[in-house]
């Protein structure tokens, strides 16, 4: 498993289901491609993101290009598109580049609605 950046984990589609279905908690899931403009735009604000939330999400990135059965297998049908997954589940989505602030937003919201169990640690 590969690591770009400090607080943002690389997964494959050998490494999926150990990181993010099987996840003792939520995950969110940046579906990218590295030619995509957008997709380079947002990873900054992923990154700062991904240290606010430290300790109550973990953050994925996954090469679209390299994994295309997992993209289809989600629908992911542009980039950058984030998932939120829960409990072995997707939980809720956003696609295409936002403001932090939306994506704070995004965040915060998807958490509220996502049933506790997918969000409390196993212990």
């Amino acid at each position: 498993m590969k690591s770009n950046t400090q607080n943002i984990i690389e997964v494959t589609e050998a490494s999926f289901d150990r990181e993010v279905l099987k996840a003792t908690g939520p995950v969110v899931v940046d579906f990218y491609a590295p030619w995509c403009g957008p997709c380079k735009m947002i990873a900054p604000l992923l990154e700062q993101l991904a240290g606010e939330f430290s300790g109550s999400l973990k953050f994925a990135k996954l090469n679209v290009d390299n994994a295309p059965e997992l993209a289809g297998r989600y629908g992911v049908r542009g980039v950058p598109t984030l998932m939120l997954f829960g409990a072995g589940q997707m939980i809720d989505q956003a696609v295409g580049a936002g403001a932090l602030k939306t994506l704070q937003i995004w965040i915060e919201r998807a958490m509220t609605a996502t049933p506790q169990a997918a969000v409390a640690s196993e212990t």
